[in-house]
């Protein structure tokens, strides 16, 4: 059972559910950067910042991930 979960994050399914928390992460710091921009927070946005690129890191490496794993989705190509 341990191998099994072990071999989940390289699988199709565990990369969507790695894709879909760090999309669902998205949402807290676009809601933080709000706040920022709000209060006139310049160091709250440069963390909303730095957050946001990190976030469009996480998803292009699982992008590329998904790549690797030969999915079939029409819509990846």
């Amino acid at each position: 059972m341990a191998k099994k979960a072990k071999n989940f994050k390289k699988s199709k399914t565990g990369v969507y559910v790695s894709l879909a928390s760090t999309a669902f992460g998205a949402i807290s710091v676009a809601k933080q950067a709000k706040l920022a921009r709000n209060e006139n927070d310049t160091l709250r946005l440069l963390d909303a910042a730095v957050s946001a690129a990190a976030i469009a890191t996480g998803l292009a490496i699982l992008y590329r991930e998904l790549k690797r794993l030969g999915d079939d989705d029409v819509l990846l190509g």
